[in-house]
């Protein structure tokens, strides 16, 4: 769980006024990640009135500018939720490289507003699955759909013809990465009136809000079901509440609306960062959350099977450790959490992707390129590379590649998680 690099972004100005300060504490910890939104932009200028009257314009520029080129895929979207691409033997034989295979679970980051030659060079290459997207790389609409524009065209040029995924945290309140929608906090949402309404309203707006400037992954809902109050998820208001019933109804609400607008939703962190207390924090170190295996599944996992009902397309696992399943692995290491309790148990078929690899808590299984091997081994199928550095995406493509041929990672398993993440690609604009 990234509460200061990975995953999220607080934005400057929180929509309740209370939780400013810790805001602030959290942009001062990690400069490099902080956002703009919130409705007001730093000159304390309203934003949210022309927000929507201006996505739509950059909505028409990717359709009839740089995601022209995309006709084509674009035109084949319904067959392929239908029937997916060429299988991975029939790709392979096509001839992608192993260095090409293993770029297709591989998301990737960069520092600053304009994209490094380097990643532009690894996507063209067909290297690359995606990129995600913090504050720093956002200074306007405009400015991250001309981005999305260039990345899309590098696309063009490789010898993959899936859409990228392009994504970022949207999960509202204090975390998100674009101005505007959905301002309420999943806490908010959990104490409104209505809570599966104003859930509803929250994804359909995130995901207006991201298809507007081009992206098609939004890594919310958090699922996590908190355990105290102003403990380690509860603090920032990214549980909708402390009761797993109205969890599992909103992040349903979410997830339908959200996938409506044809921009994916990622339900996080599996098994559930609920009962985690205020410093454990899996982006600086180990956590180790000692629930019973019935507390896990009476409590933390109790919104899952709503959510896998509704379609979600992607879950996040966490880096906590759970020695109720696994003592030594966190869950997203750990074939006995994504193999056993997320497929098998719970029958999830969807594509599974990780918490930032450079996280503290991995800090015992060696280099950026030896924890991705491991979490493919446990069953991962995307390997988040969120340090905003496109250096590490790439030691993890080589060693993932290197794995691949070596045969520590199993052939068959691999070509599975590369069908699974194209057939999401191939859903998507």
């Amino acid at each position: 769980m990234r509460i200061t690099n990975a995953n999220i972004c607080f934005s400057v100005f929180a929509p309740v006024t209370g939780l400013r300060a810790a805001a602030r504490r959290v942009r001062r910890s990690n400069p490099a990640g902080q956002g703009y939104v919130g409705g007001v932009d730093d000159t304390g200028r309203d934003d949210d009135l022309t927000a929507q009257g201006r996505r739509g314009v950059l909505k028409k520029m990717l359709v009839l500018g740089a995601a022209a080129p995309l006709a084509g895929v674009l035109s084949g979207t319904r067959a392929a939720v239908a029937q997916p691409r060429m299988d991975l033997r029939s790709r392979a034989q096509a001839g992608l490289s192993s260095q090409q295979l293993a770029g297709q679970r591989v998301i990737f980051s960069y520092p600053g507003l304009t994209v490094p030659a380097s990643l532009l060079q690894q996507i063209s290459a067909g290297q690359a699955a995606g990129v995600i997207f913090f504050g720093g790389n956002i200074s306007s609409d405009a400015q991250i759909a001309s981005v999305i524009q260039q990345l899309r065209a590098a696309q063009q040029q490789s010898p993959v013809p899936s859409p990228l995924l392009l994504m970022t945290d949207q999960e509202g309140g204090l975390v998100r990465r674009l101005p505007g929608a959905p301002v309420l906090s999943e806490k908010q949402i959990g104490e409104s009136a209505d809570p599966p309404a104003a859930a509803s309203d929250a994804g359909t707006g995130a995901g207006q809000n991201l298809a507007g400037v081009g992206m098609n992954v939004n890594l919310a809902p958090v699922l996590d079901v908190y355990y105290k109050t102003g403990n380690f998820i509860d603090q920032y208001q990214r549980s909708y509440s402390n009761d797993a019933q109205v969890v599992t109804a909103c992040g349903q609400a979410f997830i339908t609306a959200q996938q409506q607008t044809g921009v994916a939703a990622t339900a996080k962190h599996f098994p559930g960062l609920g009962s985690a207390t205020k410093s454990q924090n899996t982006d600086t170190g180990p956590v180790t959350l000692r629930v019973s295996l019935s507390g896990l599944r009476g409590k933390d996992e109790v919104p899952y099977p709503a959510a896998i009902s509704a379609g979600v397309k992607l879950i996040m696992a966490s880096w906590a450790i759970y020695p109720a399943f696994d003592a030594t692995h966190p869950a997203g290491l750990s074939p006995a959490v994504v193999q056993g309790e997320l497929r098998s148990r719970l029958g999830y078929q969807g594509v599974t992707i990780t918490d930032a690899i450079e996280a503290g808590a991995l800090a015992a299984f060696g280099g950026y390129g030896q924890r991705a091997v491991l979490a493919a081994q446990a069953g991962m199928d995307l390997l988040l590379c969120s340090a905003q550095d496109p250096a590490e995406g790439q030691a993890v493509v080589t060693a993932l590649a290197g794995a691949l041929d070596s045969g520590q990672l199993d052939s068959a398993d691999f070509n599975a998680a590369v069908q699974r993440v194209t057939a999401l690609r191939g859903t998507l604009h």
